[in-house]
């Protein structure tokens, strides 16, 4: 608002005094709303709500994909004491919303036999990190061609603990990033790896690569999707906000904002419900600081 600029130049010393009728004609504003305004100025708790509507902006502007929830936490550790609820009220006036994405199709390919068992029967829960591995494996055109992501998540706390991309949807694919989630985590003796029935997960490289690392395959059924729910979840965030965000020319380009989220926002500043409203590296380091401590 270009009032209160109005009054300070017409409250000046006699020297400096700039008459309100000058003023409003320089900034092209009437005089009458300026004097119903001095007449009833904005309030305190104006102002406050007008501020806490830039920190929603911001917080907005700064991750888009962020819903309110979100946005309420990012504010909350900006100094304000505000309620879910508000910030939901004052996202909604001011059309803040998440970026919204499409839903995934299907490519039509059947699914083969499967070479593990179902060791987890939709029980997508784990009491310890490297207990319950999710993998699954993901793809987006580019002006190049397609990109493929495989990623490994765990369950315990929700990390991806390993992921590899690449132009070429091979069992490759899916070894590198079981290779770099071993080498991630350290000791996973023992811990299941469930995937749904693709070639990838299927192959005898893939099972190799397990057997090397002591690690327990499972695999889901056929036409089940909830069979690697958790796993699609994180799948749909990341269409949401990086893949249907624009189109991308290049595979570099798309690689490079696939790995930004996943590090920067993904990990450390998307807070997730089941983990107490922290993100996964936040719920992590409390865990192992506890073990610590107990030890």
């Amino acid at each position: 608002m270009m009032y209160p600029l109005v009054r300070e130049l017409a409250a000046k010393s006699a020297l400096v005094r700039v008459p309100v009728a000058v003023t409003c004609r320089v900034l092209k504003i009437a005089r009458q709303p300026y004097y119903r305004w001095l007449a009833d100025p904005v309030t305190d708790r104006d102002w406050a709500q007008a501020h806490l509507v830039d920190a929603i902006i911001n917080a907005h502007a700064d991750d888009p994909e962020f819903g309110y929830r979100l946005i309420a936490d990012t504010v909350r550790d900006n100094g304000w004491e505000v309620s879910d609820r508000t910030v939901w009220k004052h996202s909604s006036r001011n059309s803040v919303w998440s970026v919204f994405g499409k839903k995934r199709g299907k490519n039509g390919k059947k699914a083969g036999p499967p070479v593990f068992d179902d060791r987890v029967q939709r029980d997508f829960t784990a009491t310890a990190p490297n207990e319950l591995w999710l993998t699954d494996i993901t793809e987006h055109r580019t002006r190049q061609g397609k990109l493929y992501l495989c990623a490994v998540k765990d369950v315990f706390s929700n990390p991806i603990v390993g992921y590899s991309i690449s132009d070429r949807m091979k069992s490759q694919l899916a070894v590198r990033a079981v290779e770099n989630a071993v080498a991630m985590r350290g000791q996973v003796a023992s811990c299941i790896v469930h995937s749904d029935r693709g070639s990838q997960f299927r192959s005898r490289r893939f099972a190799r690569a397990l057997t090397r690392h002591g690690l327990v395959g499972s695999m889901g059924r056929v036409g089940a999707a909830g069979d690697n729910a958790a796993m699609e979840s994180f799948f749909s965030l990341l269409q949401k906000n990086v893949l249907d965000r624009r189109s991308w020319a290049t595979r570099e380009q798309l690689r490079i904002a696939i790995v930004t989220w996943i590090e920067r926002t993904y990990h450390r500043r998307r807070r997730q419900t089941r983990l107490g409203r922290l993100t996964p590296i936040e719920f992590e380091t409390i865990i192992n600081q506890n073990l610590a401590l107990a030890a």
